[in-house]
């Protein structure tokens, strides 16, 4: 079933550049936790360090569009590991520094969250001169999901064991120092040195010019409003059964699960059929998942419930990079798949902030109802807008990858003879 991933695994430069940004991107699954841990044990309050790892959050949303653009326009070497290095140097500065002066920690963590490397996108822009087929392309997209939520899910556990070996300081450091090796790695690699970005219309809006794209990024702001509302539901549900930290650690465990099976499942398959409507149903699929956690029956049920509701994450996103790669304009690739990944990551933040205040309100089952309404929301823009979603989109492809994408034209393939 799950020979296709082999077969992309097989595919020259294909592992070490998946295996390279991942690790590049231990910072961004790690960087939130890690900053609270460090700020607690500098004496610190609560407030301050949720301050600061939401001033690391903002400063990387912000910065992923802006040097993914750049990426663009000149081609991932200069842009990934210098960025890598100084968002480092910026974490560096903060570990040493700590919280005094405080206007210092605040200007470290925002250059550490506005340098992280968009290696996500990278990576992305990059499969199409890796692989030799569209079919082959639709499954890394699955399969690069799922190593996220692998990512997301080991992270913490790094933290954990950096904290509990040495000090939360070195985890800061460490971490950040992993994530320059794994951007080197991927940046000193034949595919990323030889791809460069098709010529592109200047234009200030740069990807967000294609309405298509628009389109698709406000469907998937609201999916991770829903990611984001069940992370805090989540919380006063656990608290609520007096399981505490406990069963809060297994619902989210669970939606991990959940996703890496659906993810894993997706791409194991090709698909026939227009991936604009698939999404649809994927998003209506999604949401129908969250409707049930609002029962709230005992932990075990529920985390079942959980399992399930985290099943069709994986595929959403991975077909919603499908669409990405489709309508983003000719020569803002990178830049177009940085803005779905600040997109969702605003989304998430934004569903965190709006479900604690109805959790006060109107309680726990509020809380849970506040993901099943964010994906409405999400398949009401998918069915609004769905003539714009069902664009042309660029000139001349039908799908990912194609052999006339003109991203595809200026990006080498390499023969066997290459050395990395």
């Amino acid at each position: 079933m799950f020979s296709r991933y082999l077969e992309i695994l097989k595919a020259r430069h294909a592992a070490r550049l998946l295996a390279g940004t991942l690790v590049g991107r231990l910072p961004n699954a790690t960087s939130a936790i890690a900053i609270v841990l460090f700020v607690r044990s500098e004496g610190g309050s609560y407030t301050l360090a949720g301050v600061l790892a939401a001033v690391y959050g903002v400063a990387n949303a912000v910065g992923q569009p802006v040097l993914g653009r750049l990426v663009d326009l000149h081609g991932q070497p200069r842009v990934q590991l210098p960025a890598a290095v100084l968002a480092a140097a910026a974490m560096a500065v903060f570990a040493f520094t700590g919280i005094d002066p405080l206007p210092l920690a605040y200007l470290a963590t925002a250059a550490a969250g506005l340098f992280t490397p968009p290696l996500e996108g990278g990576l992305r822009a990059l499969w199409p001169s890796v692989l030799r087929r569209d079919d082959q392309i639709h499954t890394a997209y699955a399969m690069d999901a799922v190593a996220q939520e692998v990512m997301f899910t080991v992270g913490p556990l790094l933290v954990s064991l950096f904290v509990a070996v040495w000090s939360p300081m070195a985890a800061l450091i460490a971490l950040n120092a992993i994530g320059v090796l794994g951007a080197l790695s991927v940046v000193v690699s034949p595919p990323s040195k030889a791809w460069r970005s098709a010529p592109r219309e200047a234009h200030w809006l740069g990807a967000l010019r294609s309405g298509g794209l628009l389109v698709l990024l406000g469907a998937l702001f609201f999916v991770g409003i829903a990611l984001g509302s069940i992370t805090v539901a989540a919380t006063a549900y656990a608290d609520g059964t007096g399981g505490g930290d406990s069963v809060y650690a297994a619902l989210l465990a669970a939606l991990g699960f959940g996703a890496l099976v659906g993810g894993g499942v997706y791409g194991a398959r090709e698909w026939s059929g227009p991936p604009e409507r698939r999404l649809a149903v994927l998003v209506a699929l999604l949401t129908a998942g969250y409707v049930p956690l609002v029962a709230m029956p005992g932990p075990a049920p529920m985390t079942l419930l959980a399992a399930l509701a985290g099943v069709f994450l994986a595929p959403t996103i991975a077909c919603a990079f499908v669409l990405v790669d489709r309508h983003a304009p000719r020569g803002t690739v990178t830049e177009a798949f940085s803005w779905l990944v600040t997109t969702f990551t605003v989304g998430q933040s934004v569903g965190t902030g709006v479900t604690g205040p109805v959790l006060e309100l109107f309680g726990t089952r509020a809380g849970f109802a506040a993901p099943a309404a964010a994906g409405t929301v999400s398949l009401l823009v998918l069915f609004a807008f769905r003539r714009v979603l069902a664009g042309p989109g660029k000139p001349g492809t039908v799908a990912t990858g194609s052999e006339n994408d003109p991203n595809r034209a200026v990006e080498p393939r390499f023969s066997s003879g290459d050395r990395a």
